[in-house]
């Protein structure tokens, strides 16, 4: 080599030497942290201080200059990042015709270790997925899981992994009959599936909206000349009774369901006419086509709006409308409007004038006080975001946070009561867990494989939750239960390192990236590095990965998937185990994905590729 070359070796091998030393520092550093993990996460911690402070440093440049020299560019240290440093150092010091300064085979043995250790966490936490298929797949079980069984078989059939259930629906008698289910298909099918049960955590939500008044539309549809193609239809049963459900076959618009008096139900057939007065002012005429067990469908030629307590009339006899709700009101905001949002316990009526700006009280008043001049806050996962102008206190002592809207479409977003809100700048008050999840904590131990919980933001948190399963009767329980951390706020992203030490200390341990909440906090824009920042994270830990929301959902929706979304999959697959939600193509999608799976196992490894044979490009 000529002298400037040897001047670049010497160059990179000061470099290298001085990380190498570094990471014994942070090891060091952070020994008594990881000295409190569980045993089998000892190399794994180590690892993770490890990569975290090399993340802390612009390597760009070491890495340029190593490739210059034909040399690794240090793209794959997540498994062992020492190993992966000292393998570097041995081979730079051989192009300067030096021995190794490192064993080789304690390099070469770090590497494989790490792979190793990471697919056994894995395995422990999420079972073992179909054959050839490295990611497992789990998916959001819908109310009707726990009393169709045949739903659930689908499920399993298609390649389900593991079954999630949310513990913000439903309940423990309806969660037992999914649980009932999973085991019973799982026992059919031959292999074990998991259940996985979310604990919801603290809500912040818009309050109360009061609502609008009881009337409904039927409506006809017409083409482009005004003709009409499908009549308004109403779809009548017996007031008192269980509502026979309206069809979902009919052509059209939706039929406007109404109740009547039993004795005038009694009174219609086929071809009865029934006068209507429409709320507006004006009448309508509705003809009986179709009769049905407990209801009947009447068809008119015009759209009709009827009230709660229109009287019908039909052969100079008269019925009360019963049953139709109150219409859901809601609040439009365009950007520059302005918002108040209290801890006052109040609902808010919008027919009070258009003139006044909107109050809104929230669901957790403690955060409203933690809002400061500054703070943005955002609705309905992102399609509303607002700045804090003004913050004061009313003369009952409540706090009036004044918002502008900053970000909405052009027509405005209609925000409703009970839509969530977050707080991206805000530090809340509140603890991970609310006294509710603490109580479906115990039922999750018990019967669950996993618990994945919300609203982590940093160690605290974790030892709290931590705290809140030692505190459970029931240690060999407690022990087996699988513990996965949602990561979903800033702060959460930001103290990841440390909040997965932490986590650590529990043996059987995951991550979940919950792209949802972190996109509406983060920003849209940050969501192409972010998520595989956090996958790399825990990978240099060893810790399993579920990645998160919106996987395949236009397929699970519509049957169909979008171009983009195949290629978000194929990322998704990255990760130890890819959640599904819920909809009428599911089992479509989780043939995708398994398929998708298959195929890419032998294309990557996390963020390696693998140089399988292209048979495409054979001559």
């Amino acid at each position: 080599m000529n002298e400037f070359d040897q001047d670049i070796l010497q160059e990179i091998k000061t470099e290298l030497d001085g990380l190498i030393l570094e990471l014994d520092e942070v090891t060091q550093t952070h020994s008594e942290a990881i000295g409190k993990v569980a045993p089998t996460h000892y190399v794994g911690a180590r690892n993770l201080m490890h990569y975290a402070h090399l993340r802390t440093k612009d390597l760009r440049g070491l890495q340029q200059r190593l490739a210059s020299v034909g040399a690794t560019r240090l793209t794959a240290t997540e498994p062992a990042v020492q190993a992966r440093l000292k393998a570097a150092r041995n081979v730079i010091g051989a192009f300067a015709g030096e021995g190794p300064l490192y064993p080789p085979s304690d390099v070469v043995d770090a590497y494989e270790d790490a792979d190793e250790i990471l697919d056994e966490h894995a395995e422990i936490l999420l079972g073992e997925p179909l054959p050839d298929t490295p990611s497992c797949i789990m998916v959001t079980l819908p109310t009707e899981a726990a009393t169709d069984i045949e739903l659930v078989r689908g499920f399993a059939k298609s390649g389900m992994d593991l079954a999630r259930i949310n513990c913000a629906h439903d309940d423990e008698t309806v969660w037992k009959q999914m649980i009932d289910n999973v085991h019973a298909v799982a026992e059919e099918v031959g292999r074990e599936i998991r259940v996985s049960m979310d604990l919801a955590g603290p809500k912040v939500r818009t309050g109360e909206i009061a609502p609008g008044p009881e009337v409904g539309r039927a409506r006809v549809t017409r083409n482009e000349t005004g003709k009409v193609l499908t009549p308004a239809k109403l779809w009548i049963t017996p007031h008192g009774y269980d509502p026979v459900p309206v069809p979902t076959n009919l052509p059209g618009r939706p039929a406007l369901p109404i109740e009547v008096t039993p004795e005038w139900f009694s009174k219609l057939s086929v071809g009865s006419v029934i006068n209507v007065p429409d709320s507006r002012g004006s009448r309508r005429s509705f003809t009986v086509t179709r009769t049905f067990d407990g209801a009947v469908l009447a068809e008119g030629q015009q759209k009709a709006y009827v009230s709660n307590g229109t009287l019908l009339e039909h052969d100079y006899d008269r019925s009360r409308v019963y049953g139709i709700p109150a219409v859901v009101q809601r609040i439009n905001l365009k950007v520059g409007d302005r918002l108040i949002l209290t801890d006052e316990d109040q609902i808010y009526d919008p027919s009070l004038g258009s003139g006044r700006t909107p109050r809104l009280s929230c669901t957790l008043p403690q955060a409203v006080g933690a809002i400061k001049v500054g703070h943005r806050v955002l609705f309905d996962d992102g399609a509303i975001a607002a700045v804090c102008i003004d913050k004061a206190s009313t003369p009952d002592g409540f706090n009036d946070v004044e918002l502008e809207i900053t970000r909405a479409r052009p027509q405005g977003v209609n925000l409703a009561a009970y839509k969530g809100i977050n707080l991206p700048d805000s530090e809340l008050p509140l603890p991970s867990l609310t006294g509710e999840d603490l109580q479906h904590l115990r039922f999750v131990v018990k019967y669950a494989d996993i618990v994945a919980v919300s609203f982590i933001r940093d160690v605290a948190d974790v030892e709290y939750l931590l705290q809140a399963l030692e505190d459970i009767d029931d240690p060999a329980a407690v022990e087996r239960l699988g513990l996965v951390l949602k990561i979903e706020t800033i702060p959460g992203y930001e103290g990841l390192a440390h909040i997965l030490l932490t986590g650590m200390r529990h043996e059987n341990f995951g991550i979940m990236i919950a792209r949802g909440d972190l996109a509406v906090e983060l920003g849209f824009d940050r969501m192409a590095e972010v998520p595989q920042l956090i996958m790399a994270l825990a990978e240099a830990a060893h810790v399993p990965t579920i990645l998160a929301t919106q996987v395949l959902e236009n397929m699970a929706k519509n049957g169909l998937p979008s171009r983009a979304e195949i290629t978000d999959a194929a990322m998704a697959l990255r990760a130890e185990c890819v959640m599904l939600n819920k909809g009428p193509h599911i089992n479509d999608a989780i043939k995708v994905l398994n398929k998708m799976s298959r195929k890419l196992g032998a294309s990557q490894r996390k963020s390696r590729l693998l140089l399988r044979k292209v048979k495409s490009w054979e001559e």
